[in-house]
């Protein structure tokens, strides 16, 4: 009896942390341009024109990197790595037109580092 129960409260465990990891994957563009935009706007104290062109950038960004792993998903491959790379290095090209020369040092020096571990956080759980 105690197995069955051990067993059972293992499985609704494992059931649930799945269900919540696959909750933290799905999140959709708008939401992870705001989680973006919520974290960098302070850090580089972005103007309204700047917050403005720069959610155009990370919703290009993020659709594009969404389609990228749908197509991926869906012919059965992993995404390519230079493709992915490609996106960000555009990504980064508009952004240094929107920032300010510190503005950007700081970003990918200290903000964009910060953007990291919370998906690899998120990725693991």
């Amino acid at each position: 009896m105690k197995a069955k129960f051990t067993m059972l409260i293992a499985l609704i465990l494992m059931a649930t942390t799945g269900i919540y990891a696959q909750g933290m994957q799905r999140m959709t563009v708008p939401e992870r341009v705001k989680a973006t935009m919520d974290k960098i706007t302070p850090a580089l104290n972005l103007d309204a024109t700047q917050q403005s062109k720069t959610e155009g950038v990370f919703t290009d960004f993020f659709t594009s990197q969404m389609k990228m792993f749908q197509d991926a998903r869906a012919s059965g491959n992993r995404p390519d790595r230079s493709e992915f790379q490609k996106l960000m290095d555009d990504r980064d090209a508009k952004l240094k037109e929107i920032f300010t020369a510190d503005q950007y040092t700081k970003y990918k020096n200290e903000v964009e580092a910060s953007l990291r571990p919370q998906r690899q956080q998120q990725n693991s759980n």
